[in-house]
C-alpha cells in the first residue's frame, strides 16, 4: 500500500483540496517542538548521539545535501510543498551552510540559487552543482566566490514532471565514472546540451546514468524511487516507499542487448525483514481513522485484505551507504533508511555468501526490535542523509507535521489536516559517537596536486576517496598515470586499487597488461570490474573462459554477462558451465539468455549432452520455457529448425519440459515481429487448446508453421 508521500520527491496538491479545520488540528495533532526539544526525542542506538548540525530559521524544508571537495556544504530546499507554482514564483532554493566559528553548529546561510522548481538532488562537478529538477537536470556554478551560482546551464531536459513523487532525482557519482540517477521509470524522451546530434532517448521503464566526461547518456536498470545507494564497488540500491532497500541485479545494457527476453526485470527486495519497521509514535489520528473504515469495508465485503495503519514501510526514504570514519568501523558498509510515516531511521547489514548473486539486507546486533533512531514526534521526518568529510552521518529531517499524499485522505479527515505546517522548519543533525567531541574537517581538496589526490584512494573516510577520484577525472591530468599504474598494481587496499583502474580508464590510459592483471586481482570485486574491462579487449576472453570453473557466484554472474559481448564458439560451452554451476539462480538464467549466444538452441544442445542436461534444478522447466520463447521471439528459420530437432531429445522429455518448450516457443513466435497475420491468429488458437503436450502436439505445430519455414 503505498499511503505515504515521498516527498523528497515532491507530491504537489491543488489548493482546492486544502480546507483546515484548525480547532479540530490542535485537539487531533500535536504541535512541533523546538529544534532542541526535538533534538531531545531522539533515541539514537546506544554508543552514538546525536547533534544539532542547523535549523530554522538558517535552513527549512531540507531534502538533499552534498558537502564540495573542499567541505563547503550544500543543501537543496523544497520550499513550494504542497503547492505547485507558477512559473517565475518559485521558492524552493539551494543553500550554502556556513560554521564559520568552528563549533560544530552552522550559523551563517548563503542562497546559493533561488526560484528552484521542484530541486530533490544536487551533485558538485567541475565547481559547480548538477541539479536534478524535473523536468531537467540542471548546472550551476559560482564564479566569482560568493557562494552564489551566476551561471545556469540545462544539461539534460525531457523528463516526466507532473508527479513530483515519481521523478528525476538522486544524483551519484560511480567509481565506473558514470553518473547514477533514478527516474522511477517514468516516461519521457531526454536530449542532452553537449549531444545535440543524438537522438531524444526514452526513459520509460527505466532509470538513468550519464557521463560528461564522454559525452555519453543511456538507460540504467531500475526503476528507484528516492534514495539510491553506490558502495565502494558500486553495487546500486535503491529506495521505494513500500520497499526499503532493493539491489539491482543486471544493468540495463545486458538485458537489453537484444530485444527477446520475456522479462527483463532484474531488481530485487533484498531485505529479509520486509516490510516490518518498529514505530514509537502515536498513529496519526487520520491514518488510523482511515485504516478503520477500510478495513470495515473490507470484513463487509469479505475481501481478504487488511490494511496496516503502523508498524510496515510505507514511507521509506533517502537511502544511503555509510562509508565515513566518524562512527565506530562496525557501521562502515552500512545503508541507512528513512521512514517518514514512522518517524524514524533504519539500519540495513549487508552480507553475501560464496554462493550468493546479491546481497542480504539484515537488522544489526541490537535492533532486532527496534531502530536505529526512533522518535515519538510525529513532526520527526527523516527524508534523507549525507556522509561529510568529518565521516558523521548527517540526518535531513523535513519536520513536517503531515507528510502523506491528501490525494488518499479522505474528504472529512482532510479538512482537518494542514499540510503548510510546518513550511517554516526544518532540522539537520549529525550522528556521532557518545562522549566524544566534534572534529571539524577543512579538506580544501580543489587546491591539493594531483599526485597528492591519488594518495587519498585509500582515505578510512572514504568521502575524500570519492571527491579526489571525481576531481581527477575532471582535471584528465594524465601526469599522474604513472602512480595510477604503481597504485592498481600494488596498493593493499581493494578499494584503492579499483580507485586507481578507473581513473585510468577516464584518462584513456588503460591497456590490456592491466586489465589482465587486474583479472586476477585478490579481490573478488576489483575482479568483477575488470571483467566489464575486459569487453574492450578481445585478447581476455580466454582469462574470461577460465573464471567460469570456480568464481563466486556473484563474479560468475559479471562473468557470464560479458562473455555475452564476444562472438565466439567457446562462448556456449562456457554458459553451459555457468548453468552447470549455478543454474538454479533465476538471475544467472536471465544473464546467460541476455546474450546472443545462450539463448540460442546450440546452447540447450550443448546442455542436453552434459550431464547438467538431467538436472531438473540446475535447468529447470522454467529456462527451458524461456529459450524456446527466445527462439520463437527472434524467429530465425534456421534457429526454428535445430529447436524442433531438440524437442524429440530424451532430455526433452524429462519432467513437463516439453510442454515448457511448446508453450514458450509459442508465446515468442507470437511476439515476433514481423509474423504473418493469420500464421499468429492460428498460434493463438493452438495455444488456447494446449492441454497434454506430447509429441504429437510437436508435429501438430510443426504442420502449423511450415508454411513460414
Amino acid at each position: 500500500m503505498r499511503n505515504t508521500l515521498k516527498l523528497c520527491a515532491g507530491l504537489l496538491l491543488p489548493a482546492a483540496l486544502l480546507i483546515f479545520g484548525s480547532c479540530g488540528n490542535k485537539e487531533k495533532y500535536p504541535g512541533p517542538l523546538s529544534p532542541e526539544e526535538a533534538l531531545k526525542s531522539l533515541q539514537v542506538i546506544d554508543g552514538l548521539k546525536a547533534e544539532l548540525f542547523a535549523a530554522e530559521p538558517l535552513v527549512t524544508d531540507p531534502v538533499s545535501m552534498e558537502f564540495d571537495e573542499d567541505g563547503n556544504c550544500y543543501v537543496v530546499v523544497m520550499s513550494d510543498y504542497p503547492d505547485k507554482p507558477a512559473p517565475g514564483t518559485e521558492k524552493g532554493h539551494i543553500l550554502v551552510l556556513r560554521d564559520l566559528d568552528g563549533d560544530g553548529r552552522a550559523d551563517t546561510s548563503i542562497v546559493f540559487a533561488g526560484k528552484l522548481s521542484e530541486g530533490t538532488s544536487i551533485l558538485p562537478w567541475k565547481g559547480g552543482l548538477l541539479v536534478t529538477a524535473a523536468p531537467e537536470i540542471l548546472y550551476m556554478k559560482d564564479t566569482t566566490g560568493d557562494f552564489v551560482a551566476d551561471t545556469r546551464e540545462v544539461m539534460f531536459s525531457g523528463f516526466f514532471k507532473d508527479n513530483p513523487e515519481t521523478q528525476i532525482t538522486n544524483l551519484r557519482f560511480g567509481v565506473d565514472n558514470w553518473i547514477y540517477a533514478n527516474n522511477r521509470g517514468q516516461d519521457g524522451n531526454v536530449t542532452f546540451r553537449d549531444r545535440p546530434d543524438a537522438p531524444p532517448l526514452s526513459v520509460k521503464g527505466a532509470d538513468f546514468r550519464f557521463r560528461l566526461d564522454r559525452g555519453l547518456f543511456e538507460l540504467e536498470t531500475g526503476p528507484g524511487q528516492f534514495g539510491q545507494v553506490l558502495d565502494d564497488y558500486r553495487n546500486r540500491f535503491v529506495t521505494e516507499n513500500s520497499i526499503h532497500i532493493q539491489q539491482t541485479l543486471i544493468a540495463w545494457r545486458y538485458t537489453h542487448r537484444h530485444p527477446h527476453l520475456p522479462s527483463t526485470r532484474s531488481i530485487k527486495n533484498i531485505s529479509d525483514h520486509d516490510p516490518i519497521m518498529f514505530q514509537e509514535s502515536a498513529t496519526p489520528y487520520w491514518r488510523a481513522e482511515r485504516s478503520r473504515r477500510r478495513n470495515k469495508e473490507f470484513q463487509e465485503k469479505n475481501l481478504n485484505r487488511v490494511e496496516y495503519e503502523r508498524g510496515h514501510f510505507t514511507g521509506a526514504s533517502g537511502g544511503t551507504f555509510y562509508n565515513g570514519d566518524g562512527l565506530p568501523a562496525s557501521f562502515y558498509g552500512n545503508i541507512f533508511t528513512g521512514e517518514v510515516a514512522g518517524n524514524l531511521v533504519h539500519r540495513d547489514v549487508l552480507s553475501i555468501g560464496k554462493d550468493d548473486v546479491h546481497f542480504t539486507a539484515k537488522r544489526a546486533e541490537g535492533e532486532f526490535n527496534r531502530e536505529f533512531i526512533y522518535s515519538k514526534d510525529n513532526w520527526f521526518r527523516p527524508v534523507n542523509f549525507s556522509v561529510g568529510p568529518d565521516g558523521y552521518l548527517y540526518v535531513l529531517d523535513y519536520y513536517r507535521q503531515h507528510i502523506e499524499t491528501p490525494v488518499s485522505i479522505p474528504d472529512d479527515l482532510k479538512a482537518e489536516m494542514d499540510f503548510y505546517e510546518g513550511s517554516d522548519k526544518g532540522r539537520i543533525y549529525r550522528i556521532m559517537p557518545a562522549g566524544s567531541a566534534y572534529k571539524k574537517a577543512t579538506p580544501q581538496l580543489s587546491k591539493a596536486g594531483s599526485d597528492s589526490l591519488v594518495q587519498l584512494f585509500a582515505h578510512p573516510n572514504q568521502w575524500y576517496a570519492q571527491q579526489a577520484h571525481r576531481l581527477l577525472v575532471e582535471r584528465q591530468d594524465k601526469s599522474v598515470i604513472p602512480a595510477l599504474q604503481t597504485m592498481a598494481a600494488q596498493h593493499t587496499d581493494p578499494r584503492a586499487r579499483l580507485h586507481a583502474l578507473y581513473v585510468l580508464e577516464a584518462l584513456n590510459a588503460l591497456n590490456l597488461s592491466i586489465v589482465k592483471k587486474a583479472l586476477a586481482d585478490s579481490s573478488t570485486d576489483v575482479c568483477e570490474h575488470a571483467v566489464i574491462l575486459a569487453e574492450s579487449y578481445p585478447q581476455c576472453l580466454p582469462d574470461l573462459l577460465a573464471m567460469v570453473k570456480d568464481s563466486p557466484a556473484k563474479l560468475t554472474l559479471q562473468v557470464a554477462l560479458s562473455l555475452g559481448q564476444f562472438n565466439h564458439a567457446s562462448v556456449t560451452n562456457a554458459l553451459a558451465e555457468v548453468l552447470g554451476r549455478y543454474g538454479d539462480s533465476k538471475v544467472i538464467q536471465m544473464a546467460v539468455l541476455s546474450a546472443e549466444t545462450g539463448s540460442a538452441p546450440p546452447l540447450l544442445e550443448t546442455l542436453f549432452n552434459s550431464p547438467t542436461g538431467k538436472d531438473t534444478v540446475k535447468i529447470p522447466a522454467s529456462f527451458i520455457h524461456d529459450i524456446a520463447f527466445v527462439t520463437g521471439s527472434r524467429n530465425d528459420s534456421k534457429q526454428v529448425t535445430q529447436f524442433f530437432q531438440l524437442l524429440k531429445h530424451a532430455d526433452m522429455q524429462i519432467s513437463n519440459r516439453l510442454a515448457s518448450a511448446v508453450k514458450g516457443f509459442v508465446s515468442g513466435l507470437e511476439r515476433s515481429e514481423g509474423i504473418d497475420p493469420a500464421l499468429k491468429a492460428g498460434l493463438k488458437t493452438f495455444k488456447s487448446g494446449l492441454k497434454d503436450v506430447s509429441g504429437q502436439t510437436v508435429t501438430d505445430l510443426e504442420k502449423l508453421i511450415a508454411t513460414k519455414y
